[in-house]
This record gives structure tokens, C-alpha cells and sequence, in this order.
């Protein structure tokens, strides 16, 4: 199995259940390491530094940026930013490991460009809008005015789906990571 060099791209609406199928497949593949993006919104339920991001303010990260730190980076939302460090693909990348990163969707489209053919990109669809905005009010970290936010964002999100590579629906949970499995494993089969 050649995997050195090689990423593999998670995108989708905030709810479609992308970080859960991410943390089924980091723990069967072991190869696997989980990038850690960086943002400048604050930890959310108990989110930690260095763990889920690197949480830094909206000085930082423009400094960042300024310095050419990132590989990508995006205001998501107004006055809230998210990237990718090179720092976090250089250190993933020399203990030989294939980089996974759970990304908004912009951010996605922007690392399968970058990374071409060495990158997988793997877009998660909700079933329904509906569907994702009981997801979002289920999870109980954000208020409706956010939530609503992240549904009428979604509808642009879904509109970019035939940029990656793969979309998988994440209607049962457990058929979206045993597809995603396939499509992981023949990808870096390749």
C-alpha cells in the first residue's frame, strides 16, 4: 500500500456527519492522522487547543497568513477564519503518514487543486436539508440564529459537490463509512 505523499479530503455542510465518519476511519486505519486545522472562532462544547483546532484570535491568524503559514485559509464566515498549516502537513507527511483533513468545502475544493492527483476528495451529503437542520439543532452547540446561518450556507455548499472526487451520502452512518472504506482503499491502492 503506497501512501506516503498522499491526503485525503473531507468536506461538507457543517451537520452531514463528516467528523463522525472521520473519527470511525482514523481509528481503522492507522496510518492515518487527522490535520489539525487552524480558526479564529472560539472552542465550542469542549473542543480543545491543539486537539480539535489551533484556536487562535483574529490577530494571529492574519499574522499567520501575512507570513505565508498556510497552505489554504478561509474566512468562512464573517470575521471567522479557517486553514491549514503547512507546519501540520510537514509533520504528518515525515512520520510517513496519510494526512486526513475534515475541511469546509471551499477549503476542500482549494487542497484537491493544490495536491492534484496525491489528494482524494471525498464530499459527505446530507439527505436532506431538512435532514441536516435537525442534525444541527440535535447537537446543541449553537443557537438558532447559527444554525439558520449554517443551513442557508449549506444550500451553496451542496452546489459544489461535483468538484471532488467522491460523494457519499450520509443517510445511515454505517453504509457512508463502509463506502467511504471502499473509496479510501482503492485510492491508495493506486
Amino acid at each position: 500500500m503506497q501512501a506516503a505523499g498522499k491526503l485525503i479530503i473531507f468536506s461538507a455542510p457543517s451537520g452531514s456527519g463528516k467528523t463522525t465518519i472521520v473519527k470511525e476511519l482514523l481509528k481503522q486505519f492507522p496510518q492515518f492522522e487527522f490535520s489539525i486545522s487552524a480558526t479564529s472562532r472560539q472552542p465550542r462544547g469542549t473542543e480543545q487547543n491543539g486537539i480539535d483546532y489551533f484556536f487562535l484570535s483574529h490577530e494571529e491568524f492574519k499574522q499567520k497568513v501575512a507570513a505565508d503559514e498556510f497552505i489554504e485559509w478561509e474566512e468562512v464566515y464573517n470575521g471567522t477564519c479557517y486553514g491549514t498549516l503547512k507546519s501540520e502537513m510537514t509533520r504528518i507527511w515525515e512520520k510517513g503518514n496519510v494526512i486526513i483533513f475534515d475541511v469546509d468545502v471551499m477549503g476542500g475544493i482549494n487542497l484537491k487543486h493544490i495536491f492534484g492527483d496525491s489528494a482524494c476528495s471525498i464530499f459527505i451529503m446530507p439527505p436532506s436539508i431538512e435532514v441536516l437542520r435537525q442534525r444541527l439543532i440535535g447537537r446543541g452547540t449553537d443557537s438558532m440564529e447559527t444554525i439558520e446561518k449554517r443551513v442557508a450556507k449549506a444550500g451553496f455548499e451542496l452546489s459544489k459537490a461535483d468538484e471532488f472526487d467522491h460523494v457519499v451520502v450520509n443517510d445511515i452512518l454505517e453504509d457512508a463509512i463502509s463506502q467511504t472504506q471502499e473509496i479510501i482503499n482503492d485510492f491508495l491502492n493506486k
